[in-house]
């Protein structure tokens, strides 16, 4: 997992499917939580509010890596895809479609999802769409909401070339690292900014809901990506295990 470069061996249709469906699930599945059952009913045993919305985006990564992340890596997010990059983990020619397939996979995950969420008759209202100021869950300002997301994600990279990096760390149980990680990461940020952390997740939403979000929707490519990049520069130059190293 996170640790697959495509090279001429590797059959590109088959990443770029892995990646297509790993972001198609994580829309759906994280999204479509938040959408259709956060405050299904006033009852709280029966809505699964904001700690079940925050499980759910930790189990699509979850259940991904272990089915698909042996084709792809199971990004699921550019932002990871050019953390990975820029500390030294993924070739550069294998940027663009990974990140292609992931935008197109958000994009059809939220359409399905609107197609069930209007099956009712009911509006898609915010449609779980990340913002900021008067689109922001707890009101917070354009400064609050990049820095969360920055930082959310400079995090998210961190963990997960620490969680998978080679000789370091058991593999088999990188997934669930990885997924708890998403998991604390939306329990924190869902307040701010809804929880982007992913450029994909945040464009899928905006399509469909248009207006402000696709005017905000800036913030949530730019801090992901700027974090992400950080992270990887980071944990590449300060905390990589070197060949000095050994393990007690």
């Amino acid at each position: 997992m996170y640790r697959c470069v495509v090279n001429q061996k590797t059959n590109l249709m088959k990443t770029f499917a892995a990646e297509f469906l790993g972001t198609f699930w994580l829309v759906l599945g994280g999204c479509g939580s938040a959408v259709l059952a956060a405050n299904f009913t006033s009852d709280p045993f029966i809505g699964i509010g904001l700690v079940g919305v925050s499980l759910a985006f930790g189990l699509t990564v979850l259940t991904i890596a272990y089915s698909l992340g042996r084709i792809s890596g199971a990004h699921l997010n550019p932002a990871v895809t050019i953390g990975l990059w820029a500390g030294g983990r993924v070739e550069t020619s294998t940027v663009f479609p990974y990140v292609a397939a992931q935008i197109l996979g958000g994009i059809f995950g939220a359409g399905v999802l609107y197609a069930i969420a209007t099956g009712n008759g009911s509006a898609i209202g915010d449609f779980a769409a990340n913002g900021y100021g008067d689109h922001s869950p707890g009101k917070y300002d354009m400064m609050s909401c990049f820095v969360t997301e920055f930082v959310m994600t400079f995090m998210f990279i961190i963990i997960i070339f620490g969680a998978t990096e080679k000789d370091r760390a058991s593999g088999a149980f990188a997934g669930i690292a990885i997924g708890l990680a998403l998991t604390l990461i939306h329990l924190i940020s869902i307040p701010v900014t809804n929880t982007s952390v992913n450029p994909a997740r945040s464009i899928s939403q905006a399509v469909f809901v248009q207006g402000w979000a696709l005017e905000q929707v800036w913030l949530f490519i730019v801090a992901p990506i700027a974090g992400a990049a950080v992270g990887g520069l980071v944990y590449k130059g300060l905390l990589r295990k070197t060949d000095f190293e050994t393990d007690d």
